[in-house]
């Protein structure tokens, strides 16, 4: 067994981005999977975006509100210990009604993370 493409990181050694004065994360990226942790301050909101990657989320800590749709008409709590699947291109919106620990999972890896496009993110007060 071949082990030139094992890898195993700690979360402490992982730097964290700051995204906005709310929203900071932690990346680790395999070639068809990408696992964040994601830090969102009490009042930090994700605005309404869509993505073809599809996606979950794990809160590990804390409590954060979903809205689905370009409408944003269904509202979706989501609390620590629970799990959330958002498939591929589902407009969504969130805002953390706690201070927050999310896991997100993306498969594909979001290139936009990867390359620091993802003004929807960073473009906040």
């Amino acid at each position: 067994m071949s082990t030139d493409s094992v890898s195993k990181v700690s979360w402490d050694e992982i730097p964290l981005e700051a995204l906005s004065p709310k929203i900071g994360r932690k990346l680790v990226t395999g070639d068809r999977v990408m696992l964040a942790h994601v830090y969102l301050d009490k009042g930090a909101i994700v605005p309404l975006h869509q993505h073809d990657n599809e996606q979950i989320t794990y809160i590990l800590k804390g409590k954060l509100r979903f809205w689905f749709g370009e409408d944003l008409s269904e509202v979706v709590d989501v609390n620590e210990g629970e799990v959330l699947h958002i498939p591929s291109n589902v407009w969504h919106k969130a805002e953390a009604l706690e201070d927050t620990l999310d896991v997100d999972i993306f498969s594909p890896p979001r290139q936009d993370w990867l390359d620091g496009t993802d003004a929807y993110l960073r473009d906040q007060d």
